[in-house]
């Protein structure tokens, strides 16, 4: 029975701390988490929750008490990470296009670290020799994703070392004495074909015989979610087959196990979340019926950045009959969350709920307009806390030096 979180106790959340609130549910999150272990328990592998998709701490210490490792895109990520009660072997850095400083201090750490570039798995190599195993990204070279502005592993990519460039890996181990443990892909987000995660474990497979030390295998995240009504996401009970049938036969073929990781972001998080606002005002022209709402991109951008899809659903007024909308933002451009979507009839200061609003929604959130960012409220065990306050006119100073 999956978990889900009522409008009733959504729309106590609002009256108890405001709109826009950004609200998500932790029985949820360990849903998605239970689901992954069940689908893969036939194979060796390990999960690393993508923390770039909500980086609350209290949601990072959520995600680490339910047994799930962790995934940082940053150093400040990984010190994330530390704070919340992670070891180090239970968090990874996948670095990209970074000041080979932020490789160094995650050494000093001792996580696991994936390095994206020639250049710093140059200067890994000169620094540390075999002293310290590493995993290298390497770009597929296969177009995978919803999106051409989340798919990050085709041969355009700024993501990851090309495969033609692998002699040049080959010789720095050579030169340096590198530790090649890890072989890392992400070929982007939004994945709903198992036959990309297929074409990956191929493409890996290919090059393990030249790293002899090896002894993981990274296949990232990219899970696809179902956003639209109707909607399926990546069928993880069959990927979770293939990737056992796969690695046995490697295996069997080589005498030589492999152990597999994967980074769900999105998947963990992104149904957990919902984002509740505030109808303030209705406008009518010959064309559209406007609801204009107390948010905008500077709260959750990805309609804006990527086109994407949110479903909406107004909780004040929900058997009322349908009518067409645009849902707008109060930010001076143009943010729009749905064009002409049908909905029960909207009313000024009704509820309006985005779901989906786990992943990359606060996360992005900015102060654009000099507009407070919201607050954020985890429910556990049916009981709401707040987790993050709704910042004020203070937080907006922070930092700022007054010159006059």
């Amino acid at each position: 029975m999956a978990t889900v979180l009522s409008d009733e106790l959504l729309q106590q959340i609002a009256t108890t701390w405001g709109t826009p609130v950004y609200v998500y549910h932790a029985e949820k999150i360990k849903e998605q988490y239970e689901r992954l272990l069940k689908a893969f328990a036939k194979a060796d592998v390990r999960f690393f929750y993508a923390a770039k998709a909500l980086t609350n701490i209290s949601v990072l210490k959520y995600v680490k008490s339910i047994g799930c490792n962790i995934d940082c895109s940053s150093i400040n990520e990984v010190q994330l990470a530390v704070k919340a009660g992670y070891t180090p072997e239970n968090i990874l850095y996948t670095s990209n296009n970074i000041h080979f400083s932020e490789i160094e201090t995650a050494h000093d750490l001792g996580v696991h670290i994936n390095i994206d570039s020639i250049s710093n798995l140059r200067k890994f190599g000169q620094k540390y020799g075999h002293s310290y195993p590493v995993g290298i990204r390497l770009r597929p070279n296969i177009m995978a994703g919803g999106n051409l502005k989340i798919s990050t592993g085709h041969s355009s990519s700024k993501f990851g070392i090309p495969l033609e460039q692998l002699d040049e890996v080959l010789a720095l181990v050579k030169e340096t004495g590198l530790f090649i443990r890890t072989l890392h892909i992400h070929t982007g987000s939004e994945i709903k074909d198992v036959e990309v995660f297929a074409r990956g474990i191929e493409v890996l497979l290919e090059v393990v015989q030249l790293f002899p030390e090896l002894e993981v295998v990274d296949l990232g995240g990219g899970f696809k979610v179902p956003y639209k009504p109707n909607e399926h996401g990546t069928d993880i009970e069959q990927l979770g087959q293939k990737v056992a049938e796969e690695f046995e036969i490697f295996k069997k073929r080589t005498g030589k196990h492999l152990q597999v990781w994967f980074e769900p972001g999105k998947y963990m998080v992104s149904e957990a979340g919902h984002f509740v606002t505030s109808v303030n005002v209705l406008k009518e022209s010959a064309e559209h019926n406007f609801a204009g709402i107390d948010t905008g991109l500077n709260h959750l951008i990805r309609p804006m950045f990527y086109g994407s899809y949110h479903k909406i659903d107004n909780i004040s007024n929900p058997s009322a009959s349908h009518k067409h909308y645009n849902i707008v933002g109060y930010i001076c451009e143009t943010d729009t969350f749905a064009e002409n979507r049908s909905m029960p009839e909207i009313r000024e200061g009704d509820l309006l709920v985005v779901r989906n609003a786990g992943a990359y929604c606060y996360e992005m959130a900015s102060n654009y307009n000099s507009r407070f960012r919201p607050a954020e409220v985890l429910v556990v065990n049916g009981q709401p806390h707040l987790i993050r306050r709704r910042e004020n006119l203070d937080d907006l100073l922070v930092g700022q030096v007054d010159l006059f």
